[in-house]
């Protein structure tokens, strides 16, 4: 195991331990809905702790609904009772990180949504915003360079064109980890990556005249390399 997954593993066991204690104040204290919590700086020091270590737990807990943060005005608990908040923690400290497969998985099943609700949804600003990053992977490839984060742009900006916020953050969640991922390997060679263009301009143009079915077909077809890659890999 190299020294950056050690070190995001330590860094997560970190988070889930404060994670822990976060919920054994909120008992210990009483704290209701609408009640504060002590700053940054005060739960580093009750934990000994690093406060980026205290702020990216509770982004945690705010993304799962449990915190929540007012700027210049503090972090309290959200509007949910005791029993709730104990159970939505103790499901978060068993979370474990999603492997490869799953991250994929869970993609293919947002995009395929996606794609057909932006064929349906997409403003000229967002053609533009598809086009350019079509463009730009289009450039890369062709170059013979590197392009996984101008394809996986390519598809965030057709999460976005979606209209749908929940969607696109979740997409947004999972994308830095399959960079990371695609990054430590070779997934398709110049050839596959070349048809890539062409898949990408038929989900573009799909999405251009709102022809969602097809939309949808597109993103599928587009998905086979990755899905065998994926179950190659399993």
């Amino acid at each position: 195991m190299n020294l950056d997954l050690i070190t995001k593993k330590e860094n997560q066991n970190t988070q889930k331990e404060i994670i822990a204690k976060i919920r054994e104040l909120i008992n210990f204290k009483n704290l209701e809905p609408g009640d504060k919590l002590p700053s940054e700086r005060m739960l580093s020091e009750k934990f000994e702790v690093s406060r980026s270590n205290v702020r990216d737990a509770i982004q945690k807990l705010e993304f799962y609904g449990i915190l929540k943060s007012i700027p210049q005005s503090g972090t309290f608990v959200a509007n949910i009772g005791a029993i709730a908040i104990n159970g939505m923690i103790d499901d978060i400290i068993r979370l474990e990180e999603p492997d490869f497969k799953s991250l994929v998985e869970t993609r293919i099943l947002l995009e395929l949504k996606t794609v057909r609700l932006a064929a349906i949804r997409r403003t000229d600003e967002d053609i533009q915003n598809i086009e350019s990053a079509l463009n730009a992977y289009s450039q890369k490839v062709l170059a013979g360079e590197d392009a996984v984060q101008e394809d996986l742009l390519f598809h965030l900006s057709i999460a976005k064109a979606c209209g749908n916020s929940t969607i696109n953050t979740f997409m947004l969640t999972i994308t830095p980890e399959i960079i990371s991922y695609f990054n430590t390997v070779e997934m398709c060679d110049i050839d596959q990556r070349i048809s890539g263009i062409k898949e990408h301009e038929e989900i573009f143009e799909a999405i251009k005249s709102q022809d969602t079915q097809k939309a949808k077909q597109k993103m599928k077809d587009h998905f086979k390399v990755l899905y065998k890659f994926c179950y190659d890999k399993s």
